[in-house]
């Protein structure tokens, strides 16, 4: 499940206005990346491909792919303004060690999966 506050809604509607097509939902998924390992990624995408997981959150359609969910379950998307902008703020109760940035981020699954040569 990902949950949105209510400041990360308004911007996620705000941000969504511009794409005309209803469909449209907030992808929500990691990335390996970043100086922790793995790295949030956000964008609108209005295809539900087979091996998502489709939740709505007041009133926006949130998709997760399989392979993210498992390191992002139970994720609480913030937004928040401050002296140097406006930013997406992750909360991820699977983060076992996140960096400074608070956009790079480790899990336990990741550290127990096998390491490719």
């Amino acid at each position: 499940m990902i949950n949105l506050t209510p400041a990360a809604t308004r911007e996620v509607k705000r941000l969504k206005a511009r794409f005309q097509d209803s469909a449209v939902g907030l992808r929500v998924g990691v990335q390996n990346s970043g100086c922790s390992g793995m790295s949030y990624t956000l964008n609108f995408d209005g295809e539900t491909r087979p091996d998502d997981e489709v939740y709505e959150a007041e009133g926006i359609i949130v998709r997760v792919d399989a392979d993210s969910l498992g390191h992002i379950n139970g994720l609480t998307l913030d937004y928040s303004e401050d002296l140097m902008g406006g930013g997406f703020r992750f909360n991820n109760p699977q983060a076992t060690h996140s960096c400074g940035c608070g956009n790079s981020f480790s899990t336990e699954q990741q550290a127990a999966q096998p390491q490719h040569a």
